[in-house]
């Protein structure tokens, strides 16, 4: 009895000191790395994939969680790999002892016994586990990962890390190369050959050997079937299901911007942009077909933006990113292009803001020179007098050009750097009359940042691509710059919209509520088309992008479709902005006040419309950041301009006078430091406006 006793105590003690030397043993093991980096991603606005990119070593290794995963194909995965997964410390002895008399029996490893633990220690360490001494030092490793994650975590990790062929790690890389989708809703044949494919990846890759994928996959199906996972009848559907028999590219939607944003934020796991992936899908097939049937080695570009708050929905690059003949790489919403005539809206908005003109003033378009510049229409003929609406819908240039000089290039120039774009002439000249009819330089991008400003009456946006994790947008320019600025007055930027929604289309009837204007640069190298809704503003761009001439290449023929066919697919229209306060309502020239009936107006009109309507601070615009040198101790006066009033003119600063002139439209004030000034312009009757600008 006494040495029953002993034997048991003997036993126990021995068990004790087992279970604590396993103890130790498993405590002292070191983890391999547990953060293994995975691809960034770049999401849309509502968190779809518009593009993934590799990791070191070019792998995929897509980032998933357990919820993004379909839950058939987590339940087949444990049943078939792993049965006792809840329950076991990271081994399963079951198995193990299954696996060691199969070695004793054949002297070498015919089944592993390898729970998913095990399995994400191996593919941790990366060594092979097939010797005794593998195998062991996988167990070690397995134990301690149960002690240091939880089940949850340990399934990830092997989701994340399972190898499926190839360059291919994790099931969401897997589920999206083999079947073209997101693992959240699998079918069942497709769910049985992820759970095959990581027992054998090479051997049971589908685009190498289809057949031994299908023989891998149907046994895991008849495992299932025999296990009472799934009915009879959902096990034949799958396995009648076809085999995928080639691996698909992974969603590059978006391509230059969603890359130029990983170039900006190298670091991020994830990036949100405000892109709408299902639209920019359509309109990338859209673009693609416009350039494919206009003409060999053209590429195409297009953006559509809400001009509410700016934020980019779809950006289109290229008419194909992998076509070398239409050099598709290059990003055409950012290339320094010729306008042609679709800056003049502005150049007429001007010139109603100046009170020069209205849409039914009359305006002559006749072999006009301007000192030695003479610009023709496009059709080489004339239309007399007209009225300024006709001009521009017809797209005339002396009209355009006229007004241009009336309201004078480098406030056209300084209008478009307010909706934040910036234009470049060549070889960095003064701006000249040229430039009304494309000769400059400006990009997609940035004319849609001046057609966005038009739609929204007149006030600037920054356009918004990346949306923070809190889902805001966030603008492509410092908050410093990003102060509200006024590119037309609401009223000037009103007859713009209605001018311009009556814009005959390719065939010759009306957009339908679409306000927007085409342009075809010099030798046929670029066309444009670029229009608004109440909602939305849409630009297009054709060409090639070495800048080669294409015959016949017209904005109206070649732009304006892709632009109407865009809008068809953002959905229903939204209707213009209503008429603002302010707008002279009338229908015909002969109801219009004198000095509008003719555009330009004599110079005594323009002096007399300019008085009735107060005085307007030209320089410093409403938040400018003016460098006058303070910081260096040798500052200079800043130079400050008034427009329109009558004069004298009185000069403020933070409200002390600084200046009364007789006639002159112009002053010097100097500061006593850096700082924000608010400038204030009183004239002869008393009418009065004010700037506030921050000198430095």
């Amino acid at each position: 009895m006494r040495r029953g006793f002993a034997l048991l105590a003997l036993l126990g003690g021995l068990t004790l000191a087992a279970r604590l030397a396993l103890d130790a043993w498993v405590a002292d093991a070191k983890l391999p790395d547990l953060q293994r980096p995975t691809s960034p991603v770049v999401l849309d606005r509502r968190g779809a994939l518009l593009r993934p990119f590799t990791v070191d070593g070019g792998l995929w290794r897509l980032p998933v969680a357990l919820d993004e995963v379909d839950p058939d194909y987590l339940r087949l995965l444990q049943r078939i790999e792993d049965r006792r997964f809840q329950r076991h410390p990271g081994v399963d002895p079951i198995a193990l002892a299954r696996a060691a008399w199969q070695w004793i029996r054949h002297g070498r490893i015919l089944s592993g016994g390898s729970t998913l633990t095990m399995q994400v220690a191996r593919l941790l360490e990366g060594r092979s586990t097939r010797e005794l001494g593998g195998k062991v030092r996988q167990i070690r490793t397995a134990l301690a990962l149960e002690r240091h994650w939880s089940k949850s975590e340990i399934l990830g990790a092997y989701l994340t890390l399972a190898p499926y062929g190839g360059n291919l790690e994790g099931v969401r890389a897997a589920s999206l190369a083999w079947f073209g989708k997101e693992p959240a809703r699998l079918s069942l044949a497709e769910a049985a050959l992820l759970v095959a494919l990581p027992q054998a990846p090479e051997a049971r890759r589908p685009d190498r050997d289809r057949e031994a994928a299908r023989r891998a996959r149907d046994r895991i199906l008849r495992r299932a079937y025999a296990a009472g996972l799934f009915d009879a009848l959902a096990v034949r559907r799958a396995l009648a299901e076809p085999v995928p028999g080639r691996r698909r590219s992974f969603p590059m939607l978006a391509a230059h911007l969603t890359l130029r944003q990983h170039q900006a934020h190298p670091r991020a796991a994830t990036l949100r942009l405000s892109i709408d992936a299902a639209l920019q899908r359509r309109l990338e097939a859209l673009v693609g077909e416009q350039a494919r049937r206009v003409g060999a080695k053209l590429s195409a570009a297009l953006l559509v933006v809400r001009h509410g708050d700016g934020e980019v929905l779809v950006s289109v690059g290229s008419a194909g990113l992998l076509e070398p003949d239409r050099d598709g790489f290059v990003d055409m919403t950012d290339a320094l292009r010729s306008p042609g005539s679709t800056l003049k809206p502005v150049i007429y908005g001007l010139a109603f803001e100046d009170g020069i003109a209205h849409p039914e003033s009359l305006i002559e378009d006749r072999p006009t020179g301007f000192s030695g510049y003479a610009p023709a229409n496009f059709d080489q003929t004339y239309q007399g007098t007209v009225t300024v609406r006709r001009a521009l819908q017809r797209s005339l240039n002396v009209p355009a050009v006229k007004l241009l000089q009336a309201v004078g290039p480098s406030r056209l120039l300084a209008r478009m750097r307010r909706a934040g774009a910036r234009p470049r002439l060549p070889d960095d000249v003064a701006p000249g009359l040229a430039i009304g009819l494309g000769g400059i330089g400006i990009t997609l991008s940035d004319l849609v940042r001046v057609y966005a400003a038009i739609a929204r009456g007149g006030s600037a946006t920054e356009l918004r691509e990346l949306l923070s994790e809190d889902g805001r947008s966030v603008p492509l320019i410092s908050a410093a710059q990003g102060r509200s600025r006024t590119v037309l007055n609401e009223r000037a930027a009103w007859y713009l919209g209605a001018i311009l929604a009556e814009v005959p289309t390719p065939g010759y009837a009306r957009a339908g509520g679409i306000a927007f204007k085409t342009g075809t640069s010099y030798g046929y190298r670029d066309a444009w088309a670029i229009g608004f809704d109440g909602r939305h503003t849409v630009g297009v761009w054709l060409g090639r992008p070495d800048g080669a001439s294409v015959s016949g290449l017209l904005g109206i023929e070649a732009a304006a479709p892709l632009l109407l066919d865009a809008f068809a697919r953002l959905g229903p229209l939204v209707p213009l902005r209503s008429a603002p306060p302010g707008v002279v309502a009338a229908t015909s020239n002969h109801a219009l006040p004198a000095h509008l009936k003719y555009a330009p107006p004599s110079r005594q009109a323009a002096e007399a419309a300019s008085a009735s309507r107060g005085p307007e601070i030209a320089y410093p615009p409403e938040g400018a950041r003016v460098d006058l040198g303070l910081a260096s101790g040798r500052g200079r006066e800043l130079v400050v301009k008034v427009r329109g009033g009558v004069p004298p003119y009185t000069w403020l600063a933070n409200g002390v006078p600084f200046s009364r002139a007789p006639f002159a439209h112009s002053a010097e004030w100097t500061p006593d430091g850096p700082g924000y000034v608010t400038l204030s312009v009183v004239d002869a009757r008393g009418a009065a406006a004010r700037a506030t600008a921050f000198v430095e």
